[in-house]
Order: C-alpha cells, then sequence, then structure tokens
C-alpha cells in the first residue's frame, strides 16, 4: 500500500547540494529567463514524442501514465506506472505497441521499456545538473484516459540535491495520469520526468532528474513483470529526504516541528541553502526575527538572488516599516522574474 503522506500521480485502478555557480539565478542569466514562451512549431515537434502507457493489473484494473520516446525503440515513464503489472502497452496516434524488455530503477521511481517496430520519434535529452531557480520550462502530460496531449508552463522553484542528482520542485501542474510525462527546457531537451505530488490545494510537484534517466541506460535488462521495490518517496515519513518532510508542517503553520525537521537536515547537509531558508520562516514564525534573519542572511550570502528568502526579508521589512528595504525587493525580485515582484505585492497586501 502507498504512503498516504504524498499522493502519488498514480495509474489509478480506473486507473546539490546547490551549487553555487549554476542553481540560482543571476545577472548573465536574466535575459535567457525572460525568453518568449515556445513556439507553436516546438510543441508540436514535442508532442510527437509522447505515447500513452496503459497497464493492466493482477486485480483485472486498469492504469494509466504517460510516456516520451528517449530511442526509436526506448520510452521512458515512472516505475510507479507499471508496479504490480500483468500487461503493459503503449499507444502512439492510436496503434498500440507491448514492450519486449524494460530496464527499471526502482528506488528513483524510473523505467525504461524496450519496444520493436514501434519506430518512435524521441527527443533529445538535455542536463538536469545545470538548472536554475525560475528557469522556465515546458511540461507535457497525458492526464487521465485523454488521447491528447496537455502542454503546461512553469518555473523551476526548487532543487533538492538527493542520490548525486537534484530532484526538481516546479510550479507546473500534473494531474492522474500524468505519472511519468516529459518536462522540457526551452530549447526542448528533456531534463525530468514529473512523478509525484504533495497533497492539499499548494501541492509540490515533483519531477525526477534527466540524469537518472541517462544512468539507467547504462543498465541491463530485467524481464518484465518480475517483482518491484517501493520508490523512495514512499518510505516511513522519517525515512524520506528532508525536502519531503519539511512540506507539511510548512503549509500547516507548524513552525516547532518545521524547525526540529530543518535543523536535522541542516545537521546533514550543513550547507543546504533550503535548510537555511526553512530554518528562518520556523524562526520568524516563532517569533525570533533577529535569528530569522541571520539564517535568510546565510542564504543570501550563498545565493544572493534566491527568491523565497528576498521575499521574506521584504516583507519583515514592511512589517518594521522599513520601505527602503521593500523597494529594495522590488528591483531585486524584478531582476530574476516580473512575476516574482506581483507575488511579492499581493503578499505585502495580505501581511
Amino acid at each position: 500500500m502507498f504512503n498516504q503522506y504524498l499522493v502519488l500521480l498514480l495509474l489509478s485502478s480506473t486507473l546539490a547540494h546547490a551549487e553555487d555557480t549554476g542553481v540560482f539565478p543571476n545577472a548573465a542569466s536574466v535575459a535567457e529567463m525572460h525568453d518568449a514562451n515556445p513556439s507553436d512549431a516546438l510543441l508540436y515537434q514535442l508532442k510527437e514524442s509522447m505515447v500513452k502507457v496503459s497497464s493492466t493489473v493482477k486485480n483485472g484494473g486498469h492504469g494509466y501514465g504517460t510516456g516520451i520516446a528517449i530511442s526509436k525503440d526506448h520510452v521512458v515513464t515512472n516505475c510507479h506506472v507499471l508496479q504490480d503489472s500483468n500487461g503493459m502497452s503503449i499507444t502512439k496516434w492510436g496503434e498500440a505497441f507491448a514492450p519486449v524488455a524494460m530496464i527499471a530503477d526502482w528506488e528513483h521511481d524510473i523505467c525504461i521499456m524496450r519496444f520493436e517496430w514501434a519506430n518512435l520519434k524521441p527527443v533529445q535529452m538535455g542536463d538536469s545538473e545545470t538548472l536554475r531557480y525560475e528557469q522556465p520550462i515546458i511540461s507535457i502530460s497525458m492526464p487521465g484516459d485523454s488521447p491528447a496531449p496537455y502542454v503546461t508552463l512553469g518555473k523551476i522553484k526548487a532543487l533538492y540535491p538527493f542520490d548525486g542528482a537534484n530532484v526538481m520542485r516546479a510550479s507546473a501542474a500534473f494531474a492522474i495520469g500524468a505519472s511519468g510525462s516529459p518536462v522540457f527546457d526551452y530549447d526542448g531537451k528533456l531534463i525530468a520526468i514529473s512523478t509525484l505530488k504533495s497533497p492539499g490545494q499548494k501541492a509540490y510537484f515533483y519531477n525526477m532528474p534527466v540524469k537518472w534517466v541517462k544512468e539507467l541506460l547504462t543498465k541491463p535488462e530485467i524481464p518484465l513483470y518480475q517483482a518491484s521495490n517501493s520508490p523512495f518517496w514512499d518510505a516511513p515519513d522519517e525515512a524520506r529526504p528532508f525536502f519531503m518532510r519539511v512540506v507539511l508542517p510548512y503549509q500547516n503553520g507548524h513552525w516547532a516541528e518545521l524547525k526540529t525537521v530543518a535543523q536535522s537536515w541542516l545537521s546533514q547537509e550543513p550547507n543546504s541553502t533550503e535548510a537555511l531558508y526553512y530554518l528562518g520562516v520556523a524562526e520568524e514564525n516563532l517569533g525570533n526575527a533577529k535569528v530569522a534573519n541571520e539564517y535568510y542572511q546565510q542564504v543570501l550570502k550563498q545565493h544572493p538572488n534566491h527568491p523565497a528568502t528576498l521575499m521574506a526579508l521584504g516583507l519583515m521589512a514592511n512589517k518594521a516599516g522599513n520601505q527602503t528595504e521593500v523597494d529594495k525587493t522590488h528591483i531585486a525580485l524584478k531582476a530574476i522574474d516580473s512575476a516574482l515582484d506581483e507575488e511579492f505585492i499581493e503578499a505585502l497586501k495580505s501581511h
């Protein structure tokens, strides 16, 4: 039984440490982040590589997921889409194909199916280790039993170092049946695979890095329909990554609990920008503004353009009546993305 803490985009039964130079926007990268939306021609081209993944399970139920071709013979999707399956296939423009073999990384929830005669049109794989906060992304999925791809544009909101790669949190939402859907940069290169979300209306959407897909291609094939293992996100709460464990106390306003989790995070990853940020949030809401400011300043010392920290400090300055610092926050956020400043303006109204 999958743990209920994270709401997985399952086949329903009807169904890096953040590197100082690579993850946060700087003056040289701001302009490229403000590129126009991707062209219709690019989106059409990417959709041609999409497939619908179907699965039957041992109890007779059916489920759906999304897949993306990474070679003329290979499709990547989430392993949980295929878990406990006794039959699987892909559909391309109405024509169904069954896999002849697969490669599985159950721990990271990445599975690659191999086909014969499908003659798929592959996408180009990018680099998930050079991504940046607030970088625009393209998410394309085939939710539910929809036969047509659905495009959502979004931004990278966080990058979490985990098992030698960066798990991506993005603003692009996805729905049931979208598990395994691809995420692209604005050059049309595959950078991640959409996998799961946290509970609630303010859900966090997590995407597995393409680095794990590339690594999996070097592994041996396994027989179809063999027993599977659970992914890392389905572990007991105390064994999950810290970036998952902070979500519920943060969103539910359980500040003492958030502080405890973030402290443990920082003790294990002393250079974690996100651990410092959540400690700042916890201390601020526990009434320790001076300590919160110290944590926020540590974040900015590592990464001067950390959007959430800039916004938190701007709100603190507004509360203290420091209009000069509020104005500086507007300037800093606009330089990263004008949408962030709009978000800051709305936050000011509610504080």
